[in-house]
Formats: structure tokens, sequence, C-alpha cells
């Protein structure tokens, strides 16, 4: 009785019923996914038919279709708080960053890389090969689930190019030390950027307050979208001294002169621009982003952190072994359990309809505002049967 009384008690800022009516999915399943990929709502869906009605009725409306582009565009920068002109648009955040690193020179004795082992894999790929064009990595460990507090300042030197930081761990959700890696970025004059792709869409987050010179996300996840597009915040200053080699005729000042033999550049971000933009995915980007943003990212955030320390108590409660820090305020949304064969663990889960998302050793179980404390619940009791019952095999 208690803990129905405390469930009842503890409701967030928004009118959540209203939320949960536009997501079809919740009628028959509990998404516990989104450190994977959001549900889709009635918002975004009528975002993508509103696109297939134009291409079928209309045949083609470059015209509308680039505004949505540009619609997109500013409303994650708004998210963000920079201005539309510091975003770049892309399909994917590896095509980002690797149009980044083609901007960037290692020919000089300030050549290294700092990046830690809880980047997503891409994002180290791609730095990593910077290496055949002079770089040097330096890597900052994983240790327990997650990266030591300043220990990505401490490898900060004069020899820095870039200091490389993803906010949110993958794998186990935890949160990354941005203010000691930008400090020590900025005393060393390195360039500070920063992979949010796991955590915007669950707390505030602003560029200029952070002191960020470089971010990169995708909206599939917090941000309630899908895959195939992304974006890049590349501070003003710093983009119009940047000129990418991964360009694109988008990258243009005037992309309609069709120049082939002039290559000029864009103002501000939109340099790093590189082909035809994701249409279609725009359209549903902005949808999902403007349902955060109507909602309110501060009290998002706080119905996500007491949706995650939910979630941790649970946990350990049930006997479950946590990866990663036991605070929800020092970790993403995303709470990883440690588990053997992970991917039979996911498809059992489905199975009961619960949506969780394996990673190497361990089940994540990633709610967002949408979802309520009685689903958190629902969660970790179908995690205890399928591991009960795989015990028992």
């Amino acid at each position: 009785m208690a803990l129905m009384v405390r469930l009842m008690e503890e409701q967030p800022e928004f009118d959540l019923d209203a939320i949960r009516s536009e997501i079809p999915l919740l009628r028959t399943t509990v998404p516990m996914h989104h450190c994977s990929h959001a549900p889709q709502t009635a918002s975004t869906r009528a975002a993508a038919e509103r696109y297939l009605t134009s291409w079928n009725e209309r045949g083609m409306d470059w015209e509308a279709w680039i505004g949505e582009v540009e619609l997109a565009r500013s409303t994650f920068a708004r998210l963000i708080g920079a201005d539309a002109d510091e975003v770049g648009v892309f399909t994917s955040v590896s095509q980002a960053v690797t149009s980044l690193a083609s901007a960037l020179r290692f020919e000089s004795p300030r050549n290294v890389i700092v990046l830690t082992e809880a980047e997503f894999p891409t994002v180290a790929h791609i730095w990593s090969m910077q290496q055949g064009q002079g770089a040097r990595l330096r890597w900052v460990e994983v240790k327990n689930g997650t990266v030591g507090a300043g220990s990505v300042a401490d490898a900060v030197r004069d020899d820095t190019l870039v200091v490389s930081i993803t906010h949110g761990y993958y794998q186990t959700g935890a949160l990354l030390d941005l203010a000691s890696a930008r400090e020590a970025a900025r005393e060393h004059g390195a360039l500070f950027f920063v992979d949010a792709y796991q955590t915007l869409g669950t707390r505030t987050l602003d560029v200029k307050e952070l002191g960020i010179d470089v971010l990169a996300s995708g909206t599939l996840k917090y941000l309630m979208g899908i895959p195939g597009i992304a974006f890049l915040y590349v501070r003003r200053e710093l983009a119009e001294r940047l000129e990418p080699t991964a360009t694109g005729w988008f990258g243009r000042r005037d992309p309609f002169a069709f120049e082939t033999r002039v290559v000029d550049w864009a103002d501000g971000a939109r340099r790093f621009d590189t082909g035809t933009p994701p249409v279609l995915a725009a359209y549903v980007a902005r949808a999902g982003m403007e349902m955060i943003e109507a909602t309110g990212l501060e009290a998002v955030g706080r119905w996500n952190r007491t949706l995650s320390g939910h979630l941790i108590r649970g946990g350990l409660d049930r006997g479950l072994e946590l990866l990663g820090p036991v605070d929800p305020d020092r970790r993403t949304p995303s709470t990883a359990f440690a588990v053997s064969h992970s991917s039979t663990v996911e498809a059992a889960m489905r199975a009961r309809g619960v949506l969780s998302s394996a990673r190497g050793p361990a089940i994540r179980l990633a709610p967002h505002f949408i979802n309520t404390l009685a689903e958190v619940d629902q969660a970790l009791d179908t995690l205890v049967e399928v591991l009960a019952e795989m015990d028992r095999r």
C-alpha cells in the first residue's frame, strides 16, 4: 500500500497522460529502450505523412522541403542555446564527425587527440583514422563503468589539438565530467568536442554556458526522432576558420548556383553541410524535438531523474548488479545491469512486452519522460523473471 501511495504522489510537472495518448506503442508495450530508439508519436507520424503527401501530390517541392530542413536546424539550435547558422545538418553523427575531422590539420607538434574508452565506436574510429594524417591519440580509460572525474583533464597538455568527450557513456549511462575537461581544453588551447547523443533531450544543455566548441548529436534517441539525420554545432568564430575537405554542394555559399570550379564557403557551420540533406528525416526530427521543447527540458530532466532513481533503487532491491554510478544525477536515464547473454535477455523481455537494449555484458533499461514509475517496476520485474528462467535452464 505504501508503495502505491508513493507512486501516486510522485508525478511530473507536465500532463503525462496527454503525452502518452500520442504514443500508440504504449497500448501494448513498455518502451525502456530510449537509449537505442524512441517510439513513434502521433506528431512524428503526421510529420512523415506531410512529406509523403507533398511528394505524392507535387512530385517535388524543393523550396518547401529545404525549408523544413532549415526549421529542423533552427529547432536543434534552440535546444542547445545556439544560433541556426552555428549548426550543420548531416545524415549521421559519423558523417558529422568525419566532416569536422577533415577540417583539422595535424602537422604541427600540437597534434594529439585526447579521447576516452567511453566514446561510441564511430567517434573513436574516426579519430583513430586521423593517425594517418599525423594525429596522435591519448586514451583515457574506463574504470568501474565510468571515466573518473578529472581524468580527461589530466590527459590534456600543450600538445593537445582536440579534447573529445562523450557526455554519457552509451554502455552504462555514466555521465562524464564536462566541466573539468572544458577547463583543461581552454587552458591548453585545445578544441573541445562533445558527443551528446546519449543525453540531449533528457536535460538542459547550453553550449554557450558550457563553453563547448563543437557538439554532435542525432535525434533518434531522447529527441524522439528517427535515424537518418544528425546535427553538428560549431562555435561561429571557430567555424569561420575551418575548411572541411569532406564537403559537398550544400556547403557552398549558394548551392543552387551550381558552380563547378568555385569552392566558396557558406557562413558559419553551414560550411560543414555536405550533400542533399535528409528531408524526410528532417520533418520527423523537428516534430520530435518540438515535443520535447513544448514539454520543457527542465521538467523533462526532473522527471527523468525521478524515473532513474526509482529504477536504480528498484534494481538494487531486486538483487541486480548495477553498472556505473548509483547517483541518478551522475548518469543518463539509461541504467545498465550486468547479465549474461544480453541479446537473449533482450529478446525474452520483448516477448513479454518490455523493450530493453542489449550492449555487451549489460542489459540497458532507459525510460524517458513518457514513462511511468509503474512501468519502471514492470520492466524490472520482467528482467528478474527472465533471468530466473534462464538460471533454471
